[in-house]
């Protein structure tokens, strides 16, 4: 049936943390798979897919036709959060980027998000940078999940707007931003697996680094720190409440 469009695990994940009646933009919505996923599912939901690509646009606004879902879901090109009016939608999903890409995404279009209730990050790599964003911006971290698909691990990252109940604590602040607070608190397997090998990583990554002819010694010191934490963690499997 047409009706029968199926997601990676990853980005159901994503779709779960939307609220019934939804209305939500998908930054890099590629084929506009997750718009129309959720609004198949809820028929109250209402999307905006972003594409900054004429190709990805175009199948998109295929997508959406194949699935009748042209007065649901509403492609448009553009770069980022530019594609939106101010306070137009209620959350956020932007997923598969780099962190720096996301981070930078959000302080791009900081003028559009006045109104956001939610923003749901999923993002490839350094998901730091997009914790450090929220932190800074009035979002409050509020749920985090980990999961491998194909191969590869995925962080998911959700933040509210909201200011109180912070998780992070000033002592170890560096330290959560670094794991996820709500991740390092619970500790799963697979978020064992990717610092296991994070930490072997970062270890071939400092020893070449120190084997430079003008070695950083300043990035060397802050790689060790980040090392001796790995390392912490990796052999308390028990978690802690920080």
């Amino acid at each position: 049936m047409i009706n029968k469009l199926k997601l990676s695990d990853r980005l159901v994940q994503v779709a779960s943390f939307l609220p019934k009646g939804a209305f939500f933009a998908d930054i890099g919505s590629d084929h506009a798979y997750l718009p129309c996923y959720v609004c198949l599912q809820d028929a109250t939901a209402r999307a905006i897919a972003g594409e900054i690509n004429e190709g990805p646009y175009n199948s998109a606004k295929t997508t959406i036709e194949n699935y009748n879902l042209d007065e649901q879901v509403e492609v448009r090109l553009g770069d980022g959060l530019e594609i939106l009016n101010k306070d137009e939608t209620d959350q956020i999903v932007i997923a598969g980027m780099g962190g720096a890409l996301i981070r930078s995404i959000l302080e791009d279009g900081k003028s559009k998000l006045s109104s956001t209730k939610r923003i749901i990050a999923q993002p490839n790599v350094d998901a730091r940078n997009v914790r450090k964003w929220f932190l800074d911006n009035g979002f409050r971290l509020t749920d985090e999940t980990i999961l491998k698909e194909n191969g590869h691990i995925y962080e998911i990252l959700v933040a509210d707007r909201k200011i109180d109940n912070s998780p992070y604590s000033d002592s170890s602040r560096e330290k959560q931003l670094l794991f996820g607070p709500l991740l390092l608190k619970y500790r799963s397997a697979v978020f064992m697996e990717k610092w296991q090998l994070e930490y072997e990583k970062l270890t071939r990554v400092v020893a070449q680094m120190r084997n430079a002819n003008v070695p950083d010694t300043s990035k060397i010191k802050q790689f060790e720190r980040e090392l001796a934490w790995i390392e912490e963690v990796i052999n308390d499997e028990a978690g802690d409440s920080e």
